[in-house]
């Protein structure tokens, strides 16, 4: 076992690689660039929706009340007209995304000590680097790629950006199991 203080350099350096990495992707590489559909008609919807302030949050329309709602013939017929709309509201920009990054890093932190702490309760001091790189890695993929795949299946979330974010993710884990299976403790 090795304690999870005893792996802060590993936890550290992962957690800025996979933030660096995480900039380079989105700022540099082309790959997000279609996750979201732009509307034809965007600045209507916009001053459409401007008006009803709606405050931030998930919205699905339409939305039942209830399982016996669901089954009604007013809301079998208000979903087959359609449209079905599932969507996420944000307050206005303010100009800086720096809550959003440093959000991101303290979830990069999160995963990457949760990954210290499977691998530590798992693997021994000296344990050789491809099987800490295998553990630390699978427990990062699984944070950062294996729960995009829900929003696909229920929201419709599109299949390249599910992808691309699963893409990212193993980048990401990759990252991460290679700082812990070089900085893991020799002995």
């Amino acid at each position: 076992m090795v304690s999870i203080a005893s792996l802060w350099m590993p936890i550290l350096l992962s957690a800025v690689l996979v933030f660096l990495a995480s900039s380079l992707v989105h700022m540099v590489l082309p790959w997000h660039k279609k996750d979201f559909d732009e509307l034809a008609n965007e600045d209507q919807v916009m001053s459409a929706l401007r008006p009803l302030n709606i405050p931030p949050g998930d919205y699905m329309t339409p939305k039942p009340k209830s399982m016996d709602d669901m089954k009604s013939e007013a809301f079998q017929a208000k979903a087959k007209q359609g449209p079905r709309v599932v969507m996420t509201v944000l307050p206005a920009w303010t100009g800086s995304m720096t809550p959003e990054l440093s959000k991101w890093f303290v979830y990069i932190l999160v995963v990457s000590v949760y990954a210290a702490y499977l691998a530590g309760t798992t693997l021994a001091p000296g344990t050789p680097y491809l099987r800490v790189f295998q553990v630390a890695g699978a427990t990062a993929f699984a944070c950062y790629a294996v729960g995009l795949w829900p929003a696909r299946i229920w929201f419709k979330k599109s299949m390249q950006a599910t992808i691309n974010g699963t893409i990212d993710g193993l980048i990401y884990a990759l990252l991460t199991a290679g700082a812990f299976g070089w900085l893991w403790p020799k002995m």
